[in-house]
């Protein structure tokens, strides 16, 4: 039974066919159909009966007729991709409409100084194709390390000329010794992106055509197998480097949205591309520097600095459903301990929250409660949340230093027309750095588990049990608690800082490692769990919602709760909950909480900021008395 490998977005389906004499039409429909059959939102694609495509050869980009039949049109085995009717070609190539959006290619030219964490995961994503730019130096005419010498321990050994060529290529075959899966394409072309503009700053000792190289194979999206893991972050990340530059050789494997997985040498020469030949100094420095644990800190630093400002709004939903009260987020009191995290989140709080200009029928409820103060759990965002967000802007800035800093050895430096040994190589600054985002950052997550207890236990909330009706027979959000708790504990070992630890290696000339790889690995992992019981807070407090109606909160949790509902219907009785979490975990992957509410945020500032406006306090109490006889005690 013939077999086709047709590719989707980010997926690769194996689909069989039975009939050969249906068409290539029916095999896209088929494919589709097998596409959005997993996905918790069917993929963006609501009928397939609207959805337009072509399909193509990944080999070659031979545009196939829809009509035709696939015994006359296909061999077994072939690989296909489908793509929008509209876009000839993008990175991952098959865009459908309705799926996601083509996007047009930005060319950004690296000069090694100005690359930033952002421009950095967009490079990943395949937003940008890159320009050439500087030309390099080199000198032969001393002794040199890593250039006529040896490596490590054999520094002392002075190579003949006439095998500097087999020096640089034996360096990157035996230092390819990493281990584990292989990085995924995005992080793959950041890696290869950040080492490209490294060697663009002019002081690694490259050619301009292997440079130019370079850049060829990833505007291609030509990647090479790197695992994940092997570098202890001194001398830089050599193991990982190292893969990277075997596949530019032609070496080893590589992968392309076009051939998939397959030998280098044939995926270059599928692309019309040929293997760098390494010259002296070269196969060095393609393998020297920081940059794996650095590109995996890019890309860190930016998805903390998403899930941090996203959590100020599940948390002001919660408090809202929680029944808290707003006077703790009182501008004034945040003046008096004036950190820029705090005040920041204090701001959001304050901007999403009732007020004059967004009222709250919840808020208004209990406006006379005899609660006097709430949780520190609501009460002490500001403080928590806060310093998460200096973190962030702390550690962005070293990654950014990082990320146009030389970090190779030994440097060359044409101007003086020296190479100078030195240390850049060590990953310190990077992995001390991403250790204190790990442990900073968690601090989201575990605040928000204990909110999420909050949320479930009626004893605390005035809600059903877990949030459902008809306790018993619905177990509703107990175990999505459970899943929140256990990765709150998983992270509590994560955060565990790698960088206290040190191995001499290399004979002990690396007789002090950074552990940096570990370190972003790990930073990954801590703030994907925190993205993921953010995702369950902003679930239950959806839900939590449901029982508060006709009541309507301010119009920008409004709209917050609107955008949950999109992918995610109310808990009327038990269901497979998985693909609930993943579904709102995808929305704050993708920002969609944040881009919802900050127009709203950027309004309120606004009009903070207008002239004549007094300051806008929080409305959750009024200067009148009570109508009813209830004694009336204020939050504090």
């Amino acid at each position: 039974m013939p077999r086709f490998t047709v590719h989707i977005r980010d997926e690769w389906l194996a689909i069989p066919c039975r009939d050969p004499t249906k068409t290539i039409h029916w095999l896209g429909l088929e494919a589709l159909r097998r596409y959005i059959k997993n996905k918790p939102d069917n993929g963006g694609i609501t009928t397939l009966k609207d959805v337009r495509f072509v399909v193509r050869r990944c080999q070659g980009q031979g545009l196939l007729d829809g009509e035709d039949t696939i015994e006359d049109a296909l061999e077994d085995n072939d690989f296909l991709e489908l793509g929008n009717s509209i876009c000839i070609m993008t990175y991952y190539s098959c865009l459908i409409k309705g799926v996601s959006i083509c996007p047009s290619f930005q060319n950004i030219c690296m000069d090694g100084n100005s690359l930033t964490s952002t421009d950095l995961v967009n490079l990943g994503r395949g937003l940008y194709k890159i320009k050439r730019t500087t030309d390099v130096w080199l000198s032969l005419s001393v002794v040199v390390y890593g250039i006529t010498t040896g490596f490590g321990k054999f520094a002392r050994t002075v190579i003949p000329v006439g095998k500097l060529k087999e020096l640089q290529e034996n360096l990157v075959r035996s230092h390819s010794a990493g281990v584990g899966n292989p990085l995924s394409p995005e992080r793959t072309r950041m890696l290869l992106a950040l080492r490209i503009n490294v060697l663009a700053k002019g002081y690694s000792g490259i050619s301009l055509e292997t440079l130019h190289a370079m850049i060829q194979a990833f505007n291609a999206s030509c990647l090479s197998f790197v695992p994940e893991k092997g570098t202890v972050g001194a001398s830089g990340d050599l193991a990982p480097l190292s893969h990277l530059a075997l596949g530019l050789m032609g070496e080893g494997r590589m992968w392309s949205p076009n051939s998939g997985w397959a030998d280098a040498k044939y995926v270059l020469e599928a692309h019309g591309l040929k293997p760098i030949v390494l010259r002296p100094k070269e196969g060095l420095a393609l393998i020297n520097g920081t940059q794996m644990i650095t590109s995996l800190g890019a890309e860190a630093v930016e998805r903390a600095q998403a899930i941090a400002r996203q959590a100020d709004i599940v948390a002001a939903l919660t408090l809202e459903v929680l029944k808290g009260s707003t006077k703790a987020f009182d501008s004034e009191i945040h003046a008096l301990r004036p950190h820029p995290g705090q005040i920041e989140v204090a701001f959001r709080f304050r901007s999403l929250l009732e007020s004059d200009h967004h009222p709250s029928e919840i808020a208004e409820s209990h406006r006379f409660c005899d609660r006097v103060q709430d949780a520190y759990t609501m009460r002490c965002c500001p403080q928590v949340h806060g310093i998460v967000n200096d973190t962030i802007n702390f550690v962005k800035n070293i990654i950014n230093t990082e990320i146009n800093s030389a970090t190779d050895n030994p440097m060359v430096f044409a101007e003086r027309g020296e190479t100078i040994s030195g240390g850049n190589f060590h990953g310190e600054y990077p992995a001390k750095a991403l250790d204190y985002l790990a442990i900073g950052v968690h601090e989201l997550a575990s605040i928000s588990e204990r909110r999420i207890e909050r949320l479930c236990n009626p004893s605390l909330s005035e809600l059903p049990a877990f949030l459902v009706n008809e306790g018993g027979l619905n177990s509703g959000f107990m175990i999505a608690h459970c899943t929140a708790a256990s990765l709150v504990s998983e992270n509590k070992v994560l955060c565990h800082p790698s960088s206290v630890d040190s191995l001499s290696t290399s004979a002990a000339t690396e007789d002090h490692v950074s552990m940096g790889g570990w370190a972003a690995r790990k930073a990954l992992r801590v703030i994907e769990h925190v993205e993921q019981v953010l995702a369950i807070e902003l679930l239950a407090a959806c839900q939590g919602i449901e029982f508060l109606r006709p009541l309507r909160t301010t119009t920008p949790l409004e709209k917050v709760y609107d955008l949950v509902r999109s992918v995610v219907r109310p808990w009327i009785k038990d269901r497979f909950m998985s693909p609930d979490i993943e579904a709102v975990h995808r929305l704050l992957l993708d920002q969609k909480v944040w881009h919802v509410a900050k127009p709203y945020i950027d309004k309120y500032e606004t009009q903070l900021s207008s002239p004549g406006s007094r300051p806008i306090s929080p409305t959750s109490f009024s200067l009148e008395p009570p109508l009813s006889p209830r004694k009336r005690v204020r939050h504090e």
